[in-house]
């Protein structure tokens, strides 16, 4: 029994050493992007609140990482170290190539175009499926609103090669 104990207490102090030595602060020596596709390595240290020759912690990383995600282009951001470079792993969000709306006639098809574009939908824009989400229910409160209760908004979206998608409405 007391072995058993002694040796957990060796491994816990063990693992202990390697959280602390991970989480612990160190200087920006280089930074470096992976995963840019569309997005400019300008955008992201316009926007990227950490410099060479900064010293940084696990509360700067978030930050820097919030910062980020803030400029709406990335489905996942990763900060993690390696020796001294910070290595900033982003994977970023589709853009809309294409848009296809079907089976409407109730709304001119140049209405709903203009009225997705202003609400963040048109091609060339980064796609958020949250934003199609919204459209689609106000879509369904418009027809609604017409008195057509039995009208119904369909969404597809289909991935596409380089980070692509095209969306059928």
């Amino acid at each position: 029994m007391r072995l058993l104990l002694s040796a957990l207490c060796f491994w816990l102090t063990l693992l202990s050493l390697q959280v602390s030595a991970v989480t612990s602060a160190f200087t920006v020596e280089d930074i470096r992007l992976e995963g840019l596709q569309r997005v400019s390595a300008g955008t992201i240290f316009a926007a990227f609140p950490i410099s060479t020759g900064d010293t940084v912690d696990d509360a700067r990383l978030a930050e820097a990482t919030r910062a980020l995600f803030r400029e709406g282009f990335f489905e996942d951001i990763e900060l993690y170290r390696d020796n001294n470079v910070l290595v900033v792993r982003m994977v970023e969000l589709p853009t809309i190539t294409s848009i296809e709306i079907e089976g409407n006639k109730a709304i001119q098809t140049e209405a709903l175009m203009d009225g997705l574009k202003q609400s963040g939908l048109a091609e060339g824009l980064v796609f958020k499926r949250s934003t199609l989400e919204r459209i689609s229910l106000e879509l369904e409160r418009q027809y609604v609103a017409q008195g057509r209760y039995d009208a119904g908004i369909v969404t597809e979206v289909e991935a596409l090669p380089r980070n692509r998608v095209a969306l059928k409405i």
